[in-house]
């Protein structure tokens, strides 16, 4: 198990919960070093003062905050830890909503709340059930690394855990990246949802959780350890450029979602969707004659030049300060 991060307690009313704070999660990526093309000698990283021109220790290296050219204002560790905040040594319970009120893209790195002692069991145990039957979140406040922070308590198998939370004003708005509007017809959208059936599974494939990049890098280092010549990539067929007919995209799509999982892709299942009465109108019997695919071709342009640039982005808020 990893070594404790921070340790403090959770106050939930005017019960107190020691913990401690270890790390959810674990990088297994690659590392790299830099170095010399020349010599092959590390490049490194020095902490160099520019008044004196010589590199300190970290003993030396203190915190401050800039306000202008010519004035640094100090903070010490010490200033830090005797801020007037009930977060800087607790988490802080201040609510428990559904969890579908929670924006996924404000949810971040995972930390395991862990007992600290024997008289820590019974009260943990106690907000991990009533967590579990409850069918909620928590949300928290604390403060960790100079800063104070929004969490979210979820239960996962025994244990509880705090998500670091993104504040409200840390959400960049999608506005101004939807496109202009455009018109879908029932046909579109019904073997869209027959590609998401095609691709449905109950949980994420064993084939899809592999980062294939990571041991490509992997396999690429012990080749060269050995002195071989690293194994050549696949060709993959290059993707087309412009779709110019977006319902034979569709269909091809689910043919071979189909095929991959052994399926036959010759009769897709397609959503029926209700008709819009001022477009009733009979359906069209198939055709495959050039005369049709070039209609459709030409459709499917003058539909791409309907799209004009998005919204003019709206004005930035001021960063949070750490």
């Amino acid at each position: 198990m990893p070594h404790a991060i921070w340790s403090g307690a959770i106050s939930f009313g005017l019960v107190t919960i020691p913990i401690r704070v270890t790390a959810a999660t674990e990088d297994h990526s690659v590392r790299f070093h830099q170095y010399h093309l020349e010599d092959q000698g590390r490049i490194r990283t020095r902490k160099y003062c520019e008044l004196e021109e010589r590199e300190v220790s970290a003993e030396e290296i203190g915190k401050g905050y800039e306000i202008s050219k010519d004035t640094l204002i100090a903070v010490t560790d010490e200033d830090l830890a005797g801020l007037p905040l009930p977060t800087a040594k607790a988490i802080e319970i201040e609510a428990f909503v559904p969890y579908e009120s929670i924006d996924p893209i404000r949810i971040g790195q995972g930390y395991f709340l862990e007992p600290d002692g024997q008289v820590a069991n019974k009260p943990y145990t106690l907000l991990r059930q009533a967590l579990e039957r409850n069918s909620k979140a928590a949300v928290a406040k604390f403060a960790w690394h100079g800063r104070e922070r929004l969490g979210l308590l979820r239960i996962k198998d025994n244990a509880i855990i705090l998500h670091a939370m993104r504040w409200p004003d840390e959400i960049r708005s999608p506005e101004s990246l939807a496109p202009a509007p455009v018109e879908l017809s029932e046909d579109e959208i019904a073997k869209a949802l027959a590609l998401m059936d095609a691709l449905a599974t109950d949980d994420i494939p064993e084939d899809v959780a592999v980062d294939r990049y990571t041991e490509a890098i992997s396999d690429l280092i012990t080749a060269k350890e050995k002195g071989k010549e690293p194994a050549p990539a696949a060709e993959e067929e290059a993707p087309a450029g412009a779709v110019v007919d977006l319902m034979a995209a569709l269909q091809e799509s689910v043919q071979k979602a189909k095929a991959s999982r052994g399926e036959s892709g010759e009769h897709a299942t397609v959503h029926e969707l209700p008709k819009k009465k001022s477009a009733a109108k009979k359906p069209a019997a198939k055709k495959t004659s050039a005369k049709k695919a070039a209609a459709k071709k030409t459709t499917a342009k003058k539909t791409t030049a309907k799209k004009t640039t998005s919204k003019k982005a709206p004005p930035k808020k001021p960063r949070r300060s750490a």
